[in-house]
């Protein structure tokens, strides 16, 4: 029988971030409330009232308080032992996530899609939870983020061993959401610049958002002379005012579990209006 290949990400490195992100002092994520406010506002537009929902990671208190506040019996899904602990939370990755199918009626998940072992089976897992009429939504930074921080790591006299993990693009996130059985999906991106003075403060970034390499078996330590060429290869993107402005892709994402009763594209060849004849000119 065929081994199972190796993972891609190593779920203690995966851990000891999400524990981490316990410890920094608050404000440290930039992302975490642009992502909050970007869920909780399409949220609002959904007329309909959710009993159950299951926040994946615990890590933003204020979006969880946000989703408690509408009246939601809440719980939080966990990958880190210390910051599980100190939320209350469930601790458990979401691609091995075991509970009651049908459980949820709301998924909200503001990131971390991107990173783990098997996307295809974590949606199917999500899909599993929710019960019919249920809705997953969820962001995670995704293709073409960060393209001056790849160049630089690419500099000449840098080892050429990967450190930035693979990102998912916006079709193959619509395709897989409908593949797995996801209705009415909804996928769309939102573009953020933000200026670093160097690229030692965009590492500070990765590491206070959780965004740090998790890849298995890790790289080995960048060398002095390494991190020199490549914080003056990120320099050399530079603007005239000496920042260099990096690119950070956020995809957002929804879908719904099945129900009978929500509404359906009409039957191919069941129109009644000719195009051919809509385009017509007008007399």
């Amino acid at each position: 029988m065929a081994a199972s290949p190796a993972p891609l990400f190593s779920s203690a490195r995966h851990r000891a971030q999400r524990d981490r992100l316990a410890r920094q002092p608050a404000g440290a994520d930039f992302l975490a409330p642009i992502v909050a406010e970007t869920l909780l506002d399409r949220l609002s537009m959904v007329t309909r009232d959710f009993a159950r929902t299951l926040l994946i990671g615990g890590h933003d208190a204020s979006l969880a308080g946000a989703l408690q506040a509408t009246g939601t019996c809440l719980t939080i899904l966990e990958a880190g032992p210390r910051l599980a602990a100190r939320t209350g939370a469930i601790e458990a990755e979401a691609d091995t996530v075991d509970l009651p199918f049908a459980s949820f009626d709301l998924i909200v998940w503001p990131g971390g899609l991107d990173s783990v072992n098997d996307v295809p089976g974590a949606l199917v897992r999500l899909r599993a939870l929710l019960a019919p009429d249920g809705l997953l939504l969820g962001s995670f930074v995704g293709d073409g983020s960060l393209p001056r921080h790849r160049r630089a790591i690419m500099a000449d006299g840098v080892r050429p061993i990967a450190r930035m993990h693979p990102q998912i693009d916006l079709s193959a996130m619509g395709n897989l959401l409908q593949r797995i059985g996801f209705t009415m999906p909804v996928v769309d991106v939102e573009a953020l610049t933000v200026r670093y003075g160097d690229w030692f403060a965009l590492v500070r970034d990765l590491r206070a958002t959780g965004l740090a390499s998790r890849l298995t078996p890790a790289p080995p330590p960048l060398t002095r002379e390494e991190v020199a060429r490549i914080a003056a290869a990120f320099a050399a993107q530079a603007d005239p005012d000496g920042r260099v402005a990096e690119s950070w892709r956020l995809i957002h994402f929804s879908g719904w579990a099945p129900h009978p009763d929500q509404p359906r594209p009409a039957r191919r060849g069941s129109g009644t209006a000719s195009l051919a004849e809509a385009l017509k000119p007008k007399q």
